[in-house]
């Protein structure tokens, strides 16, 4: 079958339209990523980013110093859906490590915590994710113009939109880039052929 845009269809989606597509163009860029994705919330872009690399019974490895509604996401709903989270101290690299099994598909950070306010070490975490073939996923709500975690080896950004993009708390947004250099967190980012 021919490529749904090759035949002049365009926007076949209601949530592909210019104005999403020149947001994940954008959002994309400022974050240094190859590809984004808009969501409807900032939990919605960690629940999405983690569910597409995750199946029941797996698990990912998380800093403890997390938002309130994460922690929530995390430490409630995520059981539901059979996915364990276990929390680690933000501080303690080994922890990570000691925390990481055959089970585990991600380690799952904020760029500056909430409510501590410290910034991990990128590119040691990422170290210790990439040494397991698993991604480093950054929450990077807060940082987003400011922290780059991408260029310091994490894979994936999912971050709320509703704070610093948007900067009036008018609306409620988020999104999910990709690095481009993590085989599994490719984004679908066009249309099936279908």
């Amino acid at each position: 079958r021919d490529d749904v845009e090759s035949r002049g269809l365009g926007d076949v989606y209601k949530r592909q339209n210019p104005t999403t597509e020149v947001f994940e163009k954008r959002i994309a860029a400022i974050e240094g990523g190859n590809s984004g994705l808009g969501t409807s919330s900032g939990l919605a872009a960690i629940t999405y980013a983690i569910l597409n690399i995750t199946s029941p019974g797996d698990e990912i490895v998380s800093a403890d110093n997390l938002y309130g509604g994460t922690y929530q996401l995390f430490d409630y709903t995520f059981k539901d859906l059979a996915r364990n989270v276990k929390f680690v101290d933000s501080t303690d690299l080994q922890a990570f490590e000691d925390a990481i099994t055959d089970k585990t598909k991600a380690v799952y950070c904020e760029s500056i915590g909430n409510p501590k306010l410290d910034v991990p070490d990128f590119e040691a975490l990422a170290e210790i994710a990439h040494s397991h073939d698993i991604p480093l996923i950054v929450d990077n709500t807060i940082g987003v113009g400011l922290v780059r975690p991408l260029e310091h080896g994490a894979d994936v950004i999912a971050a709320s939109a509703t704070k610093y993009v948007g900067g009036h708390g008018t609306s409620i947004g988020g999104y999910i880039v990709d690095s481009g250099k993590f085989n599994c967190c490719l984004l679908y980012t066009s249309p099936s052929p279908r």
